[in-house]
Order: structure tokens, then sequence, then C-alpha cells
């Protein structure tokens, strides 16, 4: 059987949207954890910068691991 997808390769570019509820609490609770975190990281640049890189990274590959195959489009979906 199938994994579940929790979100949908984008119509323009190359990317992903959440589609399940789950995708939607992924984007929520990163999007939490990132701001809380960057607000209390105070002046060190090089820090943050590790943050943003690894947070990014993470947030990457559960879109990748539960979302359609990434590939770059523009406009009309072709079917797999």
């Amino acid at each position: 059987m199938k994994d579940k997808i929790w979100f949908r390769r984008k119509l323009y570019g190359w990317g992903w949207y959440p589609v399940t509820w789950e995708g939607w609490a992924v984007i929520f609770v990163w999007a939490f954890l990132f701001t809380s975190i960057m607000v209390n990281i105070e002046r060190q640049v090089a820090l943050r910068v590790l943050f943003i890189f690894i947070s990014v990274l993470v947030l990457i590959y559960v879109c990748y691991k539960k979302g359609e195959k990434p590939k770059w489009q523009w406009g009309k979906r072709e079917e797999d």
C-alpha cells in the first residue's frame, strides 16, 4: 500500500505545498519552532545562519519523504 501524500508538487516551479492536515501541521510546527528559536538567538550571526540552514534542510527532507516526487514544471501537470 502506498503511503498517504502530505505534500503535492507545485504546478509552477520546484517544491511542494501541504494538502493534508499532517502537512499543514508540519508547516505550522516548523514555523513556530523557527520563529521562537530565531527570536532567542541574540546577535550570533553564525549560529543563526547555521540554524536556518539546518531547519530548512529538515523541512525539505520531510517534504521529500512525505510528498510527491519533485521535478521542475511550468503549467499543466503531466501524469508520471
